[in-house]
């Protein structure tokens, strides 16, 4: 059986095919790579049954045997990680080596994860009473993956799941479905039945998922109006949510930038993944002794990249992954363009085959701008100027959103100053989209709820309970 074939979903450690299918979409040639099953509600019902069955087995399941099988994840990923990295371009469109780095990353994600300790404290030890808090898991947990980072993002929610003892329900976009229905075939001779469920379907299966009776916690990770649905589904249970939404990151490039040494870093802050992450630069406000320098700097890089198919050699950045987001990427450019803004580069999108954007990046739009204010999750970057710290602190901050941010600058001490003033959960100092198993990530304001990786990401995952003992 070929890996790019027969993709089936993983229910109770079994294949489970569907009556109906959806298209999976190659969104560089806009043919269809796969067909995958559509989850009718009775399979859900059997999946989140499965996954109960198999939740006290795994909870008593020693903690060593859990780390093994967190790693043996990883693992799998490496083994298979050509075949998998060329799976995720037909479906997501990244070029090659960016989603072999993808496949790499999440694979050393699970095994770090697979080494986290989940903590034990004495809150009390005295004459008459000892008390010890202790965390366990909530049950059944539902994750929900977008399509920008299907496999890592996956394993955010996978490993620190399954490594606290509980087991779960993961719904895959229905944009990007094949790398998760093939990891789960992979993994069912490795994990007891149950532990591991993986579906996939259309529109109408997020919303029974996160409604289901038998869901104890959702993970989350999507858009914030999406995650506002979410949120309010899962109230009528009083389920656990962890929601990782939207951002409008603003970068702040400082007078005395060392641009030589960060041009690259700035560029790929916005451009990376085709704009197409969550923490990417969406606004980049340039002091404006500075700004033409910056502004030659990223337009030369922009000029010269290469967008095309991602599985052409030399494609340096893929296309939107998906045409509902290739349409409002459109938008927003067309928008800026019938507003008289100018762009430096790129602004007309190609007629043709594929969802490709070229890179464009808009010269000093005002504030209010559609192009400023709004998340383009596409290769669109604004250049702000500003002359004034308090300014420019104000403006990064008159945002609903807060996910990250960065600032740009040889003085250090200075700009973590100006970080501590930006009201967003992770901010950089000449860097930018590093985040590593170990750094908890939470957003701001609309941006989310609760927090992912890290100790306090993974506690999202379980439940205190007290024991107090009268002596």
């Amino acid at each position: 059986m070929s890996f790019f074939d027969s993709f089936t979903m993983t229910i109770g450690g079994k294949a489970v095919s569907s009556s109906e299918t959806i298209d999976v979409i190659n969104p560089a040639t806009e043919e269809i790579v796969a067909k995958a099953p559509d989850c009718s509600e009775k399979q859900l019902d059997d999946a989140v049954a499965a996954a109960r069955a198999a939740f006290p087995g795994w909870c008593a399941t020693p903690i060593e045997e859990r780390r093994r099988a967190v790693a043996r994840i990883g693992e799998v990923l490496t083994e298979h990680q050509a075949d998998f990295a060329r799976l995720f371009t037909l479906e997501q469109g990244r070029p090659l080596d960016g989603a072999a780095q993808e496949i790499a990353f999440a694979a050393y994600w699970a095994n770090e994860v697979s080494k986290q300790d989940i903590p034990v404290t004495v809150t009390e030890d005295s004459a008459s009473k000892r008390s010890e808090t202790r965390h366990v898991p909530l049950g059944v947990v539902a994750g929900i993956v977008p399509w920008n980072f299907p496999v890592n993002l996956a394993v955010w929610k996978i490993a620190p799941a399954l490594l606290t003892g509980n087991t779960l329900v993961l719904k895959p976009s229905p944009f990007t479905p094949l790398t998760m229905l093939k990891l789960a075939e992979l993994l069912r001779e490795h994990l007891p039945p149950g532990v591991f469920n993986v579906i996939s379907g259309g529109d109408r299966l997020g919303p029974w998922l996160t409604a289901h009776e038998g869901i104890d916690k959702i993970s989350f990770t999507g858009s914030t109006a999406t995650g506002k649905r979410v949120m309010e589904t899962a109230s009528k249970g009083l389920k656990r949510v962890t929601l990782e939404l939207g951002g409008n990151d603003a970068a702040i490039v400082m007078p005395d930038v060392a641009l030589d040494e960060v041009a690259d870093k700035l560029f790929f802050s916005a451009f990376a993944n085709s704009g197409q992450i969550c923490i990417a630069t969406k606004r980049m406000y340039v002091h404006e002794d500075v700004y033409d320098k910056v502004a030659d700097a990223l337009v030369a890089r922009a000029r010269a990249a290469k967008v095309g198919d991602g599985l052409d050699q030399g494609s340096n950045f893929g296309p939107i992954q998906n045409r509902p987001q290739f349409e409002r990427v459109k938008n927003l450019i067309e928008d800026a363009k019938q507003q008289g803004l100018r762009f430096l580069a790129g602004g007309d999108v190609p007629e043709g085959t594929g969802f490709f954007v070229p890179l464009a990046i808009v010269d000093n739009p005002p504030e209010d701008s559609r192009v400023v204010q709004e998340e383009a999750f596409g290769p669109v970057l604004p250049l702000l100027k500003f002359r004034d710290i308090d300014e420019v602190v104000a403006r990064a901050n008159a945002c609903e959103y807060g996910l990250g941010g960065s600032i740009w600058s040889a003085d250090t001490e200075a700009a973590a100053d100006i970080a501590s003033r930006l009201e967003t959960g992770t901010v950089w100092i000449n860097d930018t989209l590093y985040i590593m198993p170990w750094t908890p990530f939470a957003g701001h304001k609309q941006s989310g709820i609760g927090v992912e990786n890290g100790k306090e990401g993974l506690l999202e995952f379980t439940v205190p309970q007290t024991i107090t003992i009268a002596k």
